[in-house]
């Protein structure tokens, strides 16, 4: 099979899974690449290895400095003698001769108004002549929409088919890198604006709740009002900071323990809470407000109403290579249905946002496996349990420092 047929072909396979993300898999390629034996199987390998290094510098966008990066294994990939990367803008990195950077200029501007694969030989250089392919990278359906984002200008002597394939092939792939990238970005927003919606959703019932408790002490008892005022800061502080998307285990039960101190100044007795923390757990890394807004909805959605009010259970456990966190209250339970209403993306009447906004993290941090778990029906109490492996999160995005605090 000729070397550029075979290469196009092989493109065609990594801009399939690397589309899917699966850049582990092509490093284990690497890695086994002393294996391969046959002309077709060291070829594919180079293939995907140039690829994968390729891609390190793509998901961030194509950038000048970035495109720089990837040019180099972009050009290794196709075989060409140069090769320009421009963006939508008309910005442009080039891997090899320099002296084509006006006709690569050129050849970009028409593909990114055409949305069209070009072919253009015998172009004058200096004192010497060349061929190019330039072949638009064409957005599809992901954020960044519809349209070209850019473009790959492929220059040789002379141009042939298996590179004009090829090119189109890596345009293709490229665009997929970077919609990726644009996806994660997404996404991560969107975690950021959870966040946000949860503490929308703690403070107003909250803040209200705790002043009046404070205001009731005031001249009862000063002291204790100094207290809780203390508590409320603590709170607050914690839970408006403004760094990091993870915390500990140790962190956010602090931050509970502040929460409970205020609302056991509204329910007095009525309020019981139970703790078994195992001290292994208390350095794992979570998700930040993912189990105080547990223990709220607990409270405002178990106990608030139940007559007598009643007792939380707050359990975190060494399981192995997991964590296991329970929050179980004996209140007045919920309705199955309403629950996997919430849980699916409804809120009716705006109630348990806190459940449906944690498990809704969980998921995107650690994958749909180890989302909520829920045990619940009417009158009969809610029990909650995550499970948070204690190696971290996937990709975690706040580095912690050596006595368990997150650093920003």
């Amino acid at each position: 099979m000729p070397e550029s047929t075979l290469l196009a072909a092989a493109l065609g396979v990594v801009g399939g899974a690397l589309a899917v993300g699966l850049v582990l898999f092509l490093r284990r390629i690497v890695l086994a690449s002393k294996e391969l034996g046959t002309d077709a199987e060291q070829a594919t390998y180079q293939t995907l290895h140039l690829a994968s290094r390729a891609a390190e510098h793509l998901r961030g966008g194509i950038d000048e400095l970035d495109a720089l990066r990837a040019g180099k294994h972009l050009r290794a990939l196709l075989g060409c003698e140069s090769l320009a990367i421009v963006d939508r803008s008309g910005t442009i990195a080039i891997d090899g001769d320099d002296a084509v950077r006006p006709v690569a200029e050129r050849l970009a501007a028409a593909a990114l108004a055409s949305g069209r694969q070009q072919v253009q030989r015998r172009i004058p250089i200096g004192a010497w002549e060349t061929d190019a392919v330039v072949a638009p990278i064409l957005g599809g359906a992901g954020p960044l929409g519809a349209g070209p984002l850019g473009a790959i200008v492929a220059f040789a002597s002379p141009v042939r088919s298996g590179l004009v394939r090829a090119t189109g092939e890596v345009a293709e792939w490229v665009a997929a890198q970077i919609e990726l990238g644009e996806l994660d970005a997404s996404r991560a927003a969107l975690a950021e604006a959870e966040v946000r919606a949860l503490r929308a959703q703690i403070s107003p019932h909250f803040i209200y709740n705790s002043l009046n408790a404070i205001a009731s002490f005031i001249n009862t008892d000063p002291a204790q009002a100094r207290e809780l005022v203390l508590e409320f800061a603590d709170f607050t502080r914690y839970s408006f900071r403004r760094h990091g998307d993870f915390t500990t285990v140790a962190e956010e039960l602090r931050s509970i323990d502040s929460y409970l101190r205020l609302e056991r100044a509204r329910f007095g007795e009525r309020l019981k809470v139970t703790l078994q923390i195992a001290p292994e757990v208390l350095s794992t890394v979570v998700p930040f407000l993912s189990i105080q807004p547990l223990v709220e909805n607990a409270v405002r959605h178990g106990l608030e109403s139940k007559e007598g009010g009643g007792t939380i259970t707050i359990e975190a456990a060494d399981s192995g290579a997991f964590a296991e966190i329970s929050v179980e209250d004996d209140g007045v339970g919920i309705d199955p249905q309403t629950l996997a209403a919430v849980l699916a993306g409804g809120t009716p009447g705006g109630e348990h946002v806190g459940l449906r906004n944690v498990d809704a993290r969980l998921r995107q941090v650690y994958g749909d496996e180890l989302g909520l778990v829920v045990e619940t029906n009417v009158g009969a109490g809610t029990l909650v349990r995550m499970r948070v492996p204690k190696a971290g999160p996937r990709r975690p995005t706040a580095a912690t420092s050596p006595d368990g605090r997150l650093e920003p």
